[in-house]
């Protein structure tokens, strides 16, 4: 087969700079970064630099449609300029510098550089009337660095970032590193703040968020900063937002058994992030969902995650993988590891039935033949964080307990600031047990399907409450008319809650109005809620134990409650309504949305209102509020056909997010949408008000 002679060249440039870069070190950069949030654009003065391993005549970085000038070339520690050449071909996702550079000399790269990121900086809140909830942040792993900063897509090069962020108003600027100073610039009167790394890492964990943020900051006990911010709106959520970050951290540095690698710890909460946390190193960016207050706290919180985005400073940030196929090293063992704190903060009990709750939904994947192995690099979240989480519980109880947290040890500190292989951590292990562990390889990482039944062997043995529970399902059976009169002889004699919950989950719309009433009126939180979710319908017998559920410390309880008491006793509508009606929810806002659907379809609730409940609803769907507020408020609108021109248009606009899941459903609603004739016409008239990114989107969705 023969090859055009453009083709030829564009392959042969293409493995030359792959193998190019393989003898290239790049030790350190430096920038001096200038948001422009209003014009969506980052400028900078840029510096970077490497060590070639071998002679060679090029170099590039991943820099994603940047444009380039003053660009100068040095040897380290001098200021004479090297003869060089952007390379006339370049790509518009690199930067290609050509010339002569030799084995064993350092060299210095600087440019300036301009960018419009398509992906990977987000501006939120610029475009609207809301003043002080404009922010800036950036999700680096998937979207690439190098979309703001000429850095390398590859993990495998680990680099020093020390950079510099130049902004125009007084806004609060997190990143990577310790805050050296705060400084205003005498001949603009910008703000520029100075951060200091002193360890390398890879690009993908480089990140800021800027915004109006206030902070608290404590210190671990070995003497770790950590820095909490928050919006000074949320000044009261601040203690059930960062509940237990102490105790995670100085839990997270006993366990490891290596001291925390970076300078200082972070956390910071945004706008309509893409996922619920992101451990830039020393930096965790996270969702602003998880900013509560103690009553949601019971149904959501920060603690998990917290774990989570935590772990990963040691195993992702400090270790990093060699690519896809090891991915288990980065989120199995940062999910594994927020188990562990968990248990530590919440006991046993919660510990095991979170295990089994994994477990159920990796069985339910495997049985519907979607198992994935955990070096297979296309894997999806279920398996690299749950499935991965559960071959360390395994490993632990096959190698125990000291050789496993010697062999953690052992592989942190010898592999720091390095990238590892799968295969690197097992001999470790192997190393620190003095055991073969080919068939735990083979039955955790090389097998597709998940092994419930060796987990759940291992569960009942480990958990009291977890054996009680299947025997109880075993008793039980298929005959389930007799779940109350076996659920009553051993009632008083279970402790777990958590089994408790799981069982009224099972078996609820199975026993009696005395039994249920007994439980609404006697048991705890959790237990009452369990009968909040899983009754189908609420009988006059417990109407009044039922309704105290409205006033319970859970917002998904008064939710489930309200719903179920609007749905089984239309007379009292009105009353339900009346005692629930200042009460906002979740940071979703679950309950005041419910509440507003619910009061427009009461027909004699508050007849003067309801236009004033229509637009709340509608200005919900507005791109100030969150996503999942949106989503929700899209969704309760569609449910009762109450769309209107402006929401319309809002969900048009949601069809563009960021935030792909959000996008998907505000796509697929607008189709179902549009399947009725007469809101065709009506997408016809919005058209001409649209943007031309909205309109290309409808052009291209249902043709001109």
């Amino acid at each position: 087969m023969k090859l055009g002679l453009t083709l030829i060249f564009f392959l042969s440039l293409k493995l030359l700079s792959a193998q190019i870069q393989d003898d290239v070190d790049f030790k350190f950069c430096g920038a001096d970064i200038y948001i422009q949030p209003n014009e969506k654009k980052i400028s900078g003065r840029y510096s970077v630099q490497f060590w070639p391993l071998k002679n060679v005549d090029s170099i590039f970085l991943d820099a994603h449609d940047m444009s380039f000038n003053k660009i100068r070339m040095s040897k380290y520690r001098t200021h004479k300029s090297l003869d060089v050449k952007i390379d006339p071909f370049v790509k518009k996702d690199k930067l290609i510098i050509k010339g002569k550079f030799e084995k064993g000399a350092a060299y210095t790269l600087r440019f300036e550089y301009r960018a419009t990121p398509s992906q990977t900086v987000y501006f939120s809140g610029w475009d609207d009337t809301i003043m002080g909830n404009e922010q800036v942040w950036t999700q680096g792993q998937g979207k690439y660095t190098s979309h703001w900063l000429p850095s390398l897509d590859d993990m495998n090069d680990k680099i020093e970032f020390d950079l510099n962020f130049i902004l125009d108003e007084n806004y609060t600027v997190v990143s990577n590193g310790r805050l050296m100073a705060k400084d205003t610039l005498p001949e603009s009167h910008a703000f520029l703040w100075k951060f200091d790394m002193e360890q390398p890492m890879s690009s993908y964990l480089v990140g800021f968020a800027i915004g109006n943020f206030d902070k608290k900051t404590i210190q671990s006990t070995s003497g770790i900063s950590v820095e909490l911010y928050y919006e000074p709106k949320d000044s009261l959520k601040v203690e059930p937002t960062y509940r237990y970050t102490k105790e995670i951290f100085n839990f997270l540095e006993n366990e490891i058994g290596v001291p925390y690698p970076w300078q200082n710890y972070k956390q910071v909460p945004v706008h309509d992030f893409l996922y619920a946390g992101m451990e830039n190193t020393g930096a965790t960016i996270f969702s602003n969902t998880f900013v509560v207050d103690s009553t949601a706290f019971m149904d959501k919180n920060f603690v998990n995650v917290n774990a989570h985005e935590m772990a990963h400073q040691w195993f992702g940030n400090l270790v990093t993988e060699q690519g896809g196929k090891h991915h288990w090293l980065h989120e199995g063992f940062a999910t594994y590891y927020a188990y562990l704190a968990e248990k530590d903060i919440f006991g046993e009990d919660y510990f095991y039935w979170r295990l089994l709750e994994t477990a159920w939904a990796l069985d339910n994947f495997s049985g519907e033949g979607n198992g994935e192995a955990l070096i297979d690099s296309g894997a999806g979240s279920l398996t690299f964080y749950e499935k991965g989480a559960w071959a360390l519980v395994m490993l632990r109880e096959r190698v125990g307990d000291s050789n496993f947290k010697q062999g953690i040890q052992n592989y942190l500190t010898k592999y720091a600031y390095q990238n590892v292989t799968i295969s690197d951590f097992i001999w470790e292990m192997e190393k620190a047990s003095g055991m073969k562990l080919m068939d735990f390889e083979e039955a955790w990482l090389q097998e597709s399907e998940f092994p419930f039944e060796a987990v759940k062997t291992f569960l009942i043995k480990k958990n009291k409450s977890i054996n009680e529970y299947f025997e109880i399902k075993d008793s039980i059976g298929d005959m389930t008319a007799l779940a109350e009169s076996i659920l009553k002889k051993k009632w008083g004699m279970l402790i777990s809650d958590r089994l408790k919950h799981q069982v009224l989950l099972d078996y609820g719309n199975e026993l009696s109005a005395e039994f249920i009433k007994s439980i609404l009126n006697n048991e705890s939180l959790k237990v009452r809620q369990a009968v909040a979710f899983s009754l189908e319908k609420v009988s006059a017998d417990i109407q009044t134990a039922f309704e105290n559920l409205l006033m319970d410390e859970s917002y998904k309880t008064i939710e489930s409650a309200l719903y179920r008491l609007w749905t089984d006793f239309p007379e009292q509508r009105n009353i339900y309504l009346n005692k629930t009606a200042k009460i906002i929810g979740l940071p979703n806002k679950n309950v005041r949305l419910l509440w507003l659907t619910l009061a427009l379809v009461t027909p004699e609730y508050q007849i003067i209102s309801k236009p004033d409940f229509f637009k709340e609803l509608s200005d919900y769907t507005s791109t100030e509020h969150h996503f999942e507020v949106r989503l929700l408020a899209f969704q309760y609108l569609k449910s009762i056909g109450a769309f209107n021109d402006e929401t319309v248009k809002n969900l048009i606009k949601a069809c563009n997010h960021h935030v792909w899941h959000f996008k998907k459903s505000c796509r697929k609603m607008l189709k179902e949408f549009w399947k009725e004739e007469e809101n065709k016409e009506r997408l016809k008239n919005i058209y001409p008000t649209l943007s031309l990114e909205q309109q290309k989107y409808i052009d291209k969705t249902f043709g001109k």
